[in-house]
């Protein structure tokens, strides 16, 4: 490629506009069927395998399941529509800059930073997911984690590496090919699940409605984990359910995307996510992962590994290959669109496609890392937990401050560097969470409870239990300290203009 073509194509990578640092245009605005398709295709993904699976795994029972994922698909949706998408519309700015404005640079470089790095890492997951689709029929085999597989084959690396090169130059071409993607690939992933249930339910035992709900607790969610798994029981399910996109809803992560919506009321586009991915997704998966490690068992295989791509291809065959596998792209794309809006916060200097491109190859390492998908309900739970507050700040200093006559965009109209009470709010939040819920998890972590009052030494909270606590701490500790801070300070006349 000669010089003139490069500076062509250079040119034409930065002609794509995301309206990094100021608010979407009016004649960019999209409409309910672009926000129907991106929900249905980024929640009906690849990662819907891993996470169906991993119930099965942790011993719910099946009314644990279809309840407990109901109440929390239905909180998640409440969240997305009347806590971020509104916010969205109004102020039509990304996350990073709305952030920029309640807590400062120094706040919003360490946010944007680790956001995106945790957005590369979920994106990994399902280059990973993907990856163990186009292995399969080449007979490539998917590591076994739990076996204790902890690297890929040099085979298995190459097949990611092309698999996460697809994603990253879909993530740099913007949100517009996002949505067009998104529109061709949403309609019918959902029939590959449901039609894999269907025959796995067959294999199983289950004959009609007669039988279902037996064999279903009796095969499937059984209440009883597998050797090495956490028991999780309806608490789990409601809470990870809602804490599994509590940084998009809660945390205002999906600002970003609802910032291209006509309406707020876009925000219950995200029903068909939940409940199509979150609810009958996870539920088919469920199911799916049930009937292939009984088939393995009965076959004599003493170690079964349900990778999505084992368990797609049991059910539906070659087209439960393809759902895997578009599945984790159409999770993957958005999600590493995020990430390169992300770093580029960090870094503003750079053009948004080469920090996107950048943000590809962190993806495509972390997707070579086979713990990931293993525990990645825990990582979900972790990213969800640190990265919600700041999106709560953003939440009350919309609805809360004017009403209690207090400044917005404080720290912005101050010139600070970095806002003290979101900092303390932010990880006031987060750590004393993560102590309450690991002072029982981590054996390690066993001493807290000696110098606890006993009130909370008795307390028993896993950390996908702990999604309204670590929003009412950080929304009270960043009040109170406002409220100081403002008191003490506050905004003159000049300062307003």
């Amino acid at each position: 490629m000669n010089s003139s073509s490069k500076s062509r194509l250079i040119d034409r990578l930065d002609a794509l506009y995301e309206y990094d640092r100021e608010a979407v245009d009016e004649g960019k605005l999209y409409g309910w069927r672009t926000f129907i398709a991106m929900f249905s295709s980024e929640h009906i993904a690849g990662t819907e395998f891993v996470l169906g699976t991993l119930l099965v795994m942790h011993g719910v029972t099946a009314f644990d399941v279809f309840v407990g994922l109901a109440v929390g698909n239905t909180l998640a949706v409440l969240s997305w529509a009347f806590m971020c998408a509104p916010i969205a519309v109004r102020e039509r700015l990304t996350i990073y800059w709305q952030i920029r404005k309640i807590a400062g640079p120094y706040l919003t470089i360490i946010y944007s930073g680790m956001f995106a790095l945790i957005l590369c890492l979920l994106a990994g997951s399902m280059v990973n997911v993907s990856t163990t689709a186009v292995t399969l029929p080449v007979n490539i085999l998917s590591p076994n984690y739990a076996a204790g597989q902890t690297a890929p084959s040099v085979p298995w690396i190459l097949t990611a590496i092309g698999v996460g090169a697809v994603i990253a130059v879909l993530a740099v071409l913007g949100f517009e090919r996002l949505a067009h993607f998104a529109k061709v690939v949403a309609p019918w992933m959902p029939f590959i699940f449901v039609a894999g249930a269907i025959v796995s339910l067959r294999s199983l035992g289950v004959t009609g409605t007669g039988n279902f709900w037996q064999i279903v607790n009796e095969k499937i969610w059984t209440g009883i984990p597998r050797p090495g798994q956490i028991h999780y029981g309806f608490w789990h399910c409601v809470g990870l359910a809602w804490l599994c996109n509590i940084a998009q809803h809660m945390g205002m992560g999906d600002v970003t995307i609802f910032r291209y919506a006509r309406k707020w009321q876009m925000g219950f586009c995200s029903a068909f996510g939940m409940f199509i991915g979150h609810y009958i997704a996870w539920i088919c998966s469920g199911i799916l992962c049930a009937a292939f490690v009984h088939s393995q068992l009965a076959a004599g295989v003493s170690d079964p590994n349900p990778t999505p791509g084992n368990i797609a291809m049991f059910g539906a065959g070659y087209a439960g290959i393809v759902c895997v596998l578009l599945a984790g792209w159409t999770t993957a794309n958005p999600t590493l669109y995020r990430a390169g809006l992300a770093f580029q916060v960090a870094t503003p200097n750079w053009r948004r496609w080469a920090v996107t491109l950048a943000a590809g190859a962190i993806m495509i390492v972390t997707a070579c890392i086979p713990a990931i998908l293993h525990y990645l309900d825990r990582i979900v739970a972790y990213y969800g937990l640190f990265f919600m507050p700041l999106g709560a700040f953003i939440f009350i200093d919309f609805w809360l401050f004017p009403r209690l006559g207090l400044a917005r965009y404080y720290a912005e109209q101050k010139g600070l560097l970095m806002s003290w009470p979101a900092a303390a709010g932010w990880f006031g939040s987060f750590g004393i969470c993560f102590l309450l819920s690991a002072k029982d998890q981590y054996q390690s972590m066993g001493w807290i409870n000696n110098i606890l009052p006993a009130f909370l030494a008795n307390y028993k909270s896993d950390l996908f239990l702990q999604v309204l606590p670590a929003w009412l701490i950080a929304v009270t500790l960043y009040l109170v300290c406002s409220l100081i801070q403002q008191k003490m300070s506050p905004i003159s006349q000049e300062q307003t203009k």
